[in-house]
Protein backbone atom coordinates (compact mmCIF):
# COMPACT_ATOMS: atom_id res chain seq x y z
CA UNK A 1 0.00 0.00 0.00
CA UNK A 2 1.18 3.63 -0.34
CA UNK A 3 2.99 5.32 2.02
CA UNK A 4 1.64 8.76 3.24
CA UNK A 5 2.93 11.71 1.66
CA UNK A 6 2.09 15.00 1.10
CA UNK A 7 -0.15 15.73 3.91
CA UNK A 8 -0.48 18.02 6.52
CA UNK A 9 -0.16 16.07 9.72
CA UNK A 10 -0.30 16.16 14.02
CA UNK A 11 1.31 13.31 15.51
CA UNK A 12 0.44 13.68 19.23
CA UNK A 13 2.49 12.15 22.10
CA UNK A 14 5.71 12.75 19.71
CA UNK A 15 8.31 12.69 22.59
CA UNK A 16 6.81 9.27 23.72
CA UNK A 17 8.19 5.70 22.41
CA UNK A 18 5.94 5.13 19.42
CA UNK A 19 4.64 8.32 18.17
CA UNK A 20 8.19 9.94 17.97
CA UNK A 21 9.77 7.84 15.30
CA UNK A 22 6.52 7.82 13.35
CA UNK A 23 6.44 11.46 13.19
CA UNK A 24 10.27 11.43 11.76
CA UNK A 25 9.53 9.44 9.97
CA UNK A 26 6.49 10.76 8.32
CA UNK A 27 8.58 14.05 7.56
CA UNK A 28 11.13 12.19 5.49
CA UNK A 29 7.90 11.14 3.13
CA UNK A 30 7.17 14.59 1.72
CA UNK A 31 4.41 15.52 4.62
CA UNK A 32 4.46 18.34 6.93
CA UNK A 33 4.38 17.10 10.67
CA UNK A 34 3.44 18.99 13.68
CA UNK A 35 4.45 17.03 16.73
CA UNK A 36 2.30 17.42 19.80
CA UNK A 37 3.78 17.32 23.76
CA UNK A 38 3.51 19.48 26.73
CA UNK A 39 6.55 20.60 25.89
CA UNK A 40 7.20 22.37 29.05
CA UNK A 41 10.85 22.88 28.65
CA UNK A 42 11.37 25.01 25.38
CA UNK A 43 14.75 23.29 24.95
CA UNK A 44 12.75 19.62 24.20
CA UNK A 45 11.41 21.38 20.76
CA UNK A 46 14.95 22.15 19.00
CA UNK A 47 15.63 18.17 18.36
CA UNK A 48 12.44 17.75 16.63
CA UNK A 49 12.88 20.80 14.74
CA UNK A 50 15.93 19.56 13.55
CA UNK A 51 13.98 16.13 12.37
CA UNK A 52 12.15 18.05 10.38
CA UNK A 53 8.96 17.91 12.67
CA UNK A 54 7.30 21.25 14.04
CA UNK A 55 5.98 21.27 17.48
CA UNK A 56 3.11 22.99 19.21
CA UNK A 57 2.54 22.08 22.80
CA UNK A 58 -0.96 20.72 23.74
CA UNK A 59 -2.11 19.59 27.26
CA UNK A 60 -4.98 17.31 26.91
CA UNK A 61 -6.14 17.14 30.24
CA UNK A 62 -6.41 20.72 30.92
CA UNK A 63 -7.50 21.08 27.68
CA UNK A 64 -4.95 23.63 26.28
CA UNK A 65 -5.52 22.75 22.51
CA UNK A 66 -5.05 27.03 21.33
CA UNK A 67 -1.75 25.20 18.90
CA UNK A 68 -3.76 22.86 17.16
CA UNK A 69 -3.07 23.66 13.35
CA UNK A 70 -5.48 24.52 11.09
CA UNK A 71 -6.54 22.55 8.28
CA UNK A 72 -4.96 18.80 8.97
CA UNK A 73 -5.36 16.01 6.31
CA UNK A 74 -4.63 13.84 10.04
CA UNK A 75 -4.73 13.35 13.35
CA UNK A 76 -2.66 10.64 14.55
CA UNK A 77 -3.16 10.37 18.42
CA UNK A 78 -0.62 8.80 20.23
CA UNK A 79 -0.59 10.63 23.59
CA UNK A 80 -2.02 8.84 26.61
CA UNK A 81 -1.59 9.50 30.36
CA UNK A 82 -0.52 6.52 32.85
CA UNK A 83 -1.41 7.95 36.18
CA UNK A 84 -2.82 6.59 39.44
CA UNK A 85 -5.62 9.18 39.33
CA UNK A 86 -8.59 8.08 37.80
CA UNK A 87 -9.43 11.70 37.54
CA UNK A 88 -6.65 13.11 35.98
CA UNK A 89 -6.45 9.77 33.76
CA UNK A 90 -9.90 10.34 31.99
CA UNK A 91 -9.67 13.83 31.45
CA UNK A 92 -6.31 12.89 29.35
CA UNK A 93 -7.62 9.72 27.65
CA UNK A 94 -10.98 10.36 27.62
CA UNK A 95 -12.31 13.56 27.49
CA UNK A 96 -9.11 15.33 26.00
CA UNK A 97 -8.73 12.74 23.30
CA UNK A 98 -12.56 13.98 22.47
CA UNK A 99 -11.83 17.59 22.83
CA UNK A 100 -8.59 17.11 20.34
CA UNK A 101 -11.06 15.19 17.37
CA UNK A 102 -13.74 18.21 18.09
CA UNK A 103 -10.78 20.96 17.56
CA UNK A 104 -9.30 19.48 14.81
CA UNK A 105 -12.38 18.61 12.95
CA UNK A 106 -13.86 22.07 13.76
CA UNK A 107 -10.78 23.58 11.91
CA UNK A 108 -10.31 21.34 8.82
CA UNK A 109 -13.09 19.97 6.28
CA UNK A 110 -11.01 16.99 5.59
CA UNK A 111 -9.56 15.65 8.44
CA UNK A 112 -9.17 11.94 9.43
CA UNK A 113 -8.46 10.83 12.89
CA UNK A 114 -6.41 7.72 13.98
CA UNK A 115 -7.11 6.81 17.61
CA UNK A 116 -4.47 4.74 19.06
CA UNK A 117 -5.99 2.51 22.06
CA UNK A 118 -4.49 -0.71 23.37
CA UNK A 119 -5.29 -4.69 23.56
CA UNK A 120 -5.33 -3.27 27.65
CA UNK A 121 -9.06 -2.95 26.84
CA UNK A 122 -9.42 -6.75 26.66
CA UNK A 123 -10.40 -8.95 29.32
CA UNK A 124 -7.65 -11.73 29.02
CA UNK A 125 -8.93 -15.36 28.25
CA UNK A 126 -5.30 -17.41 27.68
CA UNK A 127 -4.83 -19.21 24.98
CA UNK A 128 -7.41 -17.90 22.85
CA UNK A 129 -6.94 -14.47 20.50
CA UNK A 130 -9.13 -11.58 21.40
CA UNK A 131 -11.20 -10.52 18.64
CA UNK A 132 -12.62 -6.70 18.10
CA UNK A 133 -15.72 -7.50 19.68
CA UNK A 134 -14.98 -9.67 22.29
CA UNK A 135 -15.60 -8.84 25.91
CA UNK A 136 -13.81 -5.36 27.35
CA UNK A 137 -12.22 -5.58 30.57
CA UNK A 138 -9.51 -4.45 33.40
CA UNK A 139 -6.63 -6.09 32.05
CA UNK A 140 -4.09 -3.40 33.64
CA UNK A 141 -5.32 -3.46 36.96
CA UNK A 142 -2.75 -6.16 38.99
CA UNK A 143 0.17 -4.50 37.53
CA UNK A 144 1.80 -2.22 39.77
CA UNK A 145 1.10 2.02 39.17
CA UNK A 146 -1.39 1.11 36.65
CA UNK A 147 -4.71 1.13 37.87
CA UNK A 148 -6.70 3.55 35.73
CA UNK A 149 -5.28 2.43 32.22
CA UNK A 150 -7.55 0.13 30.94
CA UNK A 151 -10.68 1.80 31.95
CA UNK A 152 -9.24 5.09 31.06
CA UNK A 153 -8.18 3.49 27.59
CA UNK A 154 -12.12 2.21 27.17
CA UNK A 155 -13.63 5.33 27.75
CA UNK A 156 -11.14 7.14 25.22
CA UNK A 157 -12.83 5.03 22.81
CA UNK A 158 -16.21 5.52 23.97
CA UNK A 159 -15.99 9.32 23.58
CA UNK A 160 -13.47 8.86 20.20
CA UNK A 161 -16.39 6.86 18.21
CA UNK A 162 -19.06 9.33 19.88
CA UNK A 163 -17.74 12.43 18.76
CA UNK A 164 -16.42 10.86 15.46
CA UNK A 165 -19.98 9.83 14.70
CA UNK A 166 -21.42 12.79 15.39
CA UNK A 167 -18.80 15.46 13.73
CA UNK A 168 -19.19 12.76 10.59
CA UNK A 169 -15.20 12.40 10.90
CA UNK A 170 -13.44 9.31 9.33
CA UNK A 171 -11.44 7.51 12.26
CA UNK A 172 -10.09 4.51 13.06
CA UNK A 173 -9.45 3.07 16.89
CA UNK A 174 -6.41 0.75 16.51
CA UNK A 175 -5.67 -1.17 19.92
CA UNK A 176 -2.07 -1.66 19.92
CA UNK A 177 -0.36 -4.42 21.39
CA UNK A 178 3.21 -4.80 22.24
CA UNK A 179 5.21 -1.90 20.62
CA UNK A 180 9.46 -2.10 20.70
CA UNK A 181 12.03 -0.19 18.07
CA UNK A 182 15.55 -0.44 17.96
CA UNK A 183 15.79 2.49 20.96
CA UNK A 184 12.48 1.39 22.90
CA UNK A 185 10.39 -1.19 24.41
CA UNK A 186 9.50 -3.42 27.42
CA UNK A 187 12.30 -6.18 26.66
CA UNK A 188 14.91 -3.42 27.23
CA UNK A 189 13.53 -3.06 30.91
CA UNK A 190 13.71 -7.08 31.68
CA UNK A 191 16.96 -6.98 29.86
CA UNK A 192 18.00 -4.17 32.90
CA UNK A 193 16.56 -6.88 35.52
CA UNK A 194 17.93 -9.77 34.08
CA UNK A 195 21.19 -7.70 34.49
CA UNK A 196 20.91 -7.25 38.38
CA UNK A 197 19.60 -10.87 38.79
CA UNK A 198 15.75 -9.73 39.39
CA UNK A 199 13.35 -12.09 38.24
CA UNK A 200 11.12 -10.74 35.59
CA UNK A 201 7.43 -11.17 36.54
CA UNK A 202 5.37 -13.39 34.39
CA UNK A 203 1.83 -14.21 34.65
CA UNK A 204 0.87 -17.58 36.15
CA UNK A 205 -0.94 -18.77 33.58
CA UNK A 206 2.37 -19.32 31.24
CA UNK A 207 3.28 -18.16 28.75
CA UNK A 208 2.54 -14.79 28.88
CA UNK A 209 2.46 -14.29 24.86
CA UNK A 210 1.64 -11.15 22.93
CA UNK A 211 2.23 -9.91 19.62
CA UNK A 212 4.89 -7.44 19.60
CA UNK A 213 5.06 -5.16 16.90
CA UNK A 214 8.48 -3.11 15.80
CA UNK A 215 8.79 0.67 14.86
CA UNK A 216 9.44 -0.25 11.27
CA UNK A 217 6.06 -2.44 10.64
CA UNK A 218 4.51 0.26 13.10
CA UNK A 219 5.57 2.87 10.77
CA UNK A 220 4.74 0.61 7.36
CA UNK A 221 1.18 -0.41 8.64
CA UNK A 222 -0.54 2.70 9.46
CA UNK A 223 -1.48 3.38 6.16
CA UNK A 224 -3.03 0.17 6.08
CA UNK A 225 -5.28 0.86 9.64
CA UNK A 226 -6.17 4.26 8.15
CA UNK A 227 -8.05 2.32 5.47
CA UNK A 228 -10.49 0.77 7.71
CA UNK A 229 -10.97 4.88 8.66
CA UNK A 230 -15.61 6.11 8.92
CA UNK A 231 -17.41 7.98 10.38
CA UNK A 232 -18.27 5.12 12.49
CA UNK A 233 -14.54 4.76 14.11
CA UNK A 234 -14.10 1.35 12.91
CA UNK A 235 -12.01 -0.74 15.83
CA UNK A 236 -8.93 -3.04 14.56
CA UNK A 237 -6.20 -5.06 16.66
CA UNK A 238 -2.50 -3.98 15.68
CA UNK A 239 0.18 -6.28 16.22
CA UNK A 240 2.97 -8.38 15.08
CA UNK A 241 2.02 -11.73 12.87
CA UNK A 242 4.53 -13.72 15.60
CA UNK A 243 3.30 -14.98 18.86
CA UNK A 244 6.03 -14.04 21.37
CA UNK A 245 5.82 -14.94 24.87
CA UNK A 246 7.95 -12.46 27.37
CA UNK A 247 9.89 -15.74 28.47
CA UNK A 248 10.64 -16.36 24.87
CA UNK A 249 11.73 -12.68 25.12
CA UNK A 250 14.66 -12.94 27.78
CA UNK A 251 15.55 -16.18 26.97
CA UNK A 252 16.81 -15.01 23.27
CA UNK A 253 18.17 -11.67 25.08
CA UNK A 254 19.90 -14.10 27.72
CA UNK A 255 21.18 -16.46 24.80
CA UNK A 256 22.64 -13.06 22.66
CA UNK A 257 24.29 -11.59 25.91
CA UNK A 258 25.20 -14.77 28.16
CA UNK A 259 22.85 -13.17 31.31
CA UNK A 260 20.56 -15.92 32.48
CA UNK A 261 17.02 -14.84 32.67
CA UNK A 262 14.93 -16.25 35.62
CA UNK A 263 10.83 -15.80 36.21
CA UNK A 264 8.61 -14.80 39.10
CA UNK A 265 5.17 -16.10 38.06
CA UNK A 266 2.81 -14.18 40.09
CA UNK A 267 -0.82 -12.83 39.51
CA UNK A 268 0.42 -9.47 40.17
CA UNK A 269 0.84 -8.22 36.69
CA UNK A 270 -0.81 -8.67 33.11
CA UNK A 271 -1.88 -11.82 31.87
CA UNK A 272 -1.38 -12.48 28.42
CA UNK A 273 -3.47 -10.89 25.58
CA UNK A 274 -3.10 -12.14 22.29
CA UNK A 275 -5.21 -9.85 19.37
CA UNK A 276 -6.71 -11.72 16.31
CA UNK A 277 -5.15 -10.09 13.38
CA UNK A 278 -7.37 -11.14 11.23
CA UNK A 279 -8.70 -7.56 10.43
CA UNK A 280 -5.41 -6.39 9.87
CA UNK A 281 -4.52 -9.18 7.21
CA UNK A 282 -7.67 -8.40 5.65
CA UNK A 283 -5.88 -4.91 4.43
CA UNK A 284 -3.15 -6.92 3.06
CA UNK A 285 -0.67 -5.67 6.18
CA UNK A 286 1.59 -8.15 7.27
CA UNK A 287 5.04 -7.47 10.00
CA UNK A 288 8.43 -8.08 8.25
CA UNK A 289 10.87 -7.55 11.23
CA UNK A 290 11.44 -11.18 12.76
CA UNK A 291 11.29 -10.68 16.69
CA UNK A 292 14.47 -12.39 17.26
CA UNK A 293 16.29 -9.77 14.84
CA UNK A 294 14.25 -7.26 16.32
CA UNK A 295 15.96 -7.84 20.00
CA UNK A 296 19.49 -8.22 18.33
CA UNK A 297 18.52 -4.56 16.76
CA UNK A 298 17.40 -3.49 20.25
CA UNK A 299 20.51 -4.56 22.53
CA UNK A 300 22.98 -3.30 19.28
CA UNK A 301 21.37 -0.09 19.62
CA UNK A 302 20.77 0.30 23.33
CA UNK A 303 23.47 -1.69 25.20
CA UNK A 304 25.92 -3.13 22.26
CA UNK A 305 28.43 -4.29 25.17
CA UNK A 306 26.06 -6.74 26.30
CA UNK A 307 26.59 -8.89 23.40
CA UNK A 308 28.71 -11.76 23.45
CA UNK A 309 29.32 -11.35 19.45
Amino acid sequence: MQQITGKKILVTGVTGWVAGPLAESLATQGNTVYGAARFKDPAQRQPWHDKGVQTVSIDLEKGKLDEVPSDLDLVLHFAVAKSSNFDEAFASNAHGSADLLEVAANQSDKLSFFHCSSTAVYEPKHGEARKETDLLGDSHRPMPGMPTYSISKIAGEVLVKHTAKRLGVPTVIARLNVPYGDAYGWMSFHLMMMERNIPVPVHVDQPTTYTPIHADDINRSIPYLLSYANTGAEIVNWGGDQLVSIEDWCEEMGRLTGIVPTFNPTTATIASIVPDLQKLHDAGFHSSVDWREGIRRQISTMRPELLKN
